[in-house]
């Protein structure tokens, strides 16, 4: 189930398909801009402060001209890689050559890129996109140092999560069928997603559609009782 626009904002769904168009969002404080690239439908997200202009992009994935054309005239500072999956940072090095931008990701997936990380991230540490901040939540299981982006926007602009592979319309991430993998990660993304999160958080994963919070929140013991 695919999460609706909130009343009065009707241009962003979220729903993207690979080789259209990024769908854009413009928030108080933030654009975000969503694209889907490659063969395994990978989301990248560009976020823009709306005050200096200066940017964050989510998974440099693939394709990484039309992630080039994405971030067109933004001032790219900081490249957020959400786990070491291959699939999530295939245009990692050209995005980084071509703009200087800052790598980050957590300790214990740096190693499985391709580029140096340049910031080590840990749970609650922030990552900056110009004036606005966002908050790093380590989800352990898809990957070990898998993490979620949280930024709580100004005023009415309210409560967006970037969760990579770690949390999806329908469940959590693919833990490849290890019992205590699953446990790790169903217990992060009740206790530091779910249990931290309103019900109007808007989540966006690293493949697919959106949702939010309140429309997944019913379904955690159905996805506890299923073991995926």
């Amino acid at each position: 189930m695919s999460a609706s626009p909130p009343a009065g904002e009707h241009r962003y769904t979220g729903d993207v398909e690979v080789g259209g168009p990024a769908d854009v969002r413009e928030l108080p404080g933030l654009t975000i801009s969503k694209l889907a690239v490659s063969e395994m439908a990978n989301n990248a997200y560009l976020l823009r402060c709306t005050a200096t202009g200066q940017a964050l992009l989510v998974d440099a994935a693939a394709e990484p001209e039309a992630l080039r054309a994405l971030i067109g005239d933004a001032d790219l500072r900081t490249v957020v890689t959400t786990h070491g999956h291959w699939d999530h940072h295939r245009a990692l090095p050209e995005i980084v050559r071509a703009t200087g931008a800052e790598t980050v990701a957590h300790p214990a997936d740096a190693a499985d890129l391709p580029v140096p990380v340049q910031r080590a991230v840990e749970h609650g540490d922030t990552v900056p996109v110009g004036e606005q901040t966002l908050e790093v939540v380590h989800l352990r299981g898809h990957t070990p140092g898998s993490i979620a982006l949280v930024w709580r926007g100004p005023g009415n602009a309210g409560v967006h999560v970037f969760t990579g592979d770690s949390l999806f319309p329908g469940g959590v991430g693919n833990t490849q069928q290890d019992p205590e993998r699953f446990a790790s990660l169903i217990a992060d993304v009740e206790e530091r997603l779910f249990g931290a999160l309103p019900d109007e958080a808007w989540v966006y994963p690293g493949h697919g559609k959106d949702t939010t919070i309140g429309a997944e929140r019913p379904h955690l013991g159905e996805w506890r009782a299923r073991g995926w």
